[in-house]
């Protein structure tokens, strides 16, 4: 096993190496492509910095020194990309930079969960496919920051460094097996699903997980103290988790809901930062959800779907799920990458007749439903 050596990139913070960048990415038949963002150090997360490699050359573009990004981005949609885990990443660039691809994309982690590799991270397939370790040691690095430390830039070229190679390796792979068009699918949905917008629903964003086996009155704990954090965290422009994590809400709701009426300072022990007027802030949460009629509770979720399958629908879907995991084993897949639980369900409810019925009402790509629909005519019919 070996690391990778000390790898040339070209470092574009100025207006001329970002024209000569334009130039060469004109004359790429493809690009890899990875991003770094500071979601682990903002509320308001932002792309920080661009890696691209084709060809053996490696770039690193700085967003935030202040180019005008406009003719590179054009550029770049206009090329084939080749990226890892695309789906944040073509999410990250559209919102920080209105990036859009108009190519197609190859996405080495989806290729991997294709082909039954149960390690996909990055590193892994790297590990495995060219006997090279790459270290992770800037994944939670603060992006945002300047200057970028060389290790920092060095780790981040490593992100791009063997995406061509692992594209070349996965697609040979994909290939011998019969399942590029599946690849190819599977990718023109991720990137579609990354061109629409991801509501947020004010009324159920701060259901966290856990809440599902809060009763009403805990619940109206919830909601009153995730709305207090959310609101420091975007004042303070920090990750709500460095505000207050989710364990030590839930600590605070069970202490406020049986001491009624108790100054929080005789409560559970807090965090160092909360102090000050965020502590006053966060009382005043309590004492709001504490002084709720019970008619303000919010209502417990009862599911997506509020009629419970019927003990004939049970059997049916037991039955298809055991199916599709027959199927998933023979083709050497995870079960969820064949057909995820809730789409199987979906599925049983809706009692699709027809393969386009069984993509649309089960949410599934075209090949996962060609290959489930012996199934579902066995055991729905």
């Amino acid at each position: 096993m070996s690391t990778p050596g000390v790898t040339k990139f070209i470092y574009v913070r100025e207006p001329g190496a970002l024209e000569a960048l334009i130039q060469r990415i004109g004359a790429a038949e493809r690009v890899a492509l990875d991003t770094e963002a500071d979601s682990l150090h903002n509320y308001f997360e932002k792309v920080c910095l661009v890696q691209l490699s084709f060809t053996d050359e490696h770039y690193l573009v700085d967003p935030l020194a202040g180019l005008e990004l406009s003719e590179f981005l054009a550029a770049l949609a206009e090329k084939p990309l080749i990226l890892h885990g695309g789906d944040y990443d073509l999410r990250m660039l559209r919102a920080s930079l209105d990036f859009r691809p108009r190519r197609e994309i190859f996405d080495t982690m989806i290729a991997a969960q294709l082909l039954g590799i149960e390690a996909i991270g990055l590193a892994a397939l790297v590990e495995r496919f060219f006997a090279v370790t790459i270290g992770k040691e800037g994944q939670k690095s603060d992006w945002s920051r300047r200057p970028l430390s060389e290790q920092q830039l060095h780790y981040a070229v490593n992100d791009t460094l063997f995406l061509e190679r692992l594209s070349d390796r996965l697609t040979e792979e994909l290939s011998q097996r019969g399942r590029l068009e599946w690849h190819m699918e599977s990718c023109r949905a991720m990137v579609e699903s990354t061109g629409r917008d991801r509501a947020r629903d004010p009324e159920e964003a701060w259901r966290i997980k856990g809440s599902g086996r809060m009763s009403r009155r805990q619940l109206v704990y919830l909601r009153e103290l995730w709305r207090w954090r959310d609101e420091e965290a975007r004042r303070a422009n920090r990750p709500a988790f460095k505000i207050f994590g989710n364990q030590q809400i839930f600590d605070v709701i069970e202490w406020a809901e049986s001491h009624p009426g108790v100054a929080l300072e005789q409560g559970p022990k807090l965090p160092r930062n909360i102090r000050g007027a965020l502590l006053t802030t966060m009382e005043q949460a309590i004492t709001r959800a504490a002084g709720m009629a019970e008619a303000q509770w919010p209502e417990r979720k009862r599911g997506e779907h509020i009629e419970a399958l019927s003990a004939n629908d049970m059997e049916k879907l037991n039955a298809l799920r055991g199916a599709c995991a027959t199927i998933a084993k023979e083709l050497e897949i995870a079960a969820s990458t064949l057909a995820p639980k809730a789409a199987i369900e979906s599925i049983v409810r809706s009692r699709p007749r027809t393969l386009d019925e069984i993509v649309e009402r089960g949410g599934l790509l075209r090949w996962q439903a060609e290959l489930v629909q012996g199934a579902v005519e066995k055991y729905l019919f």
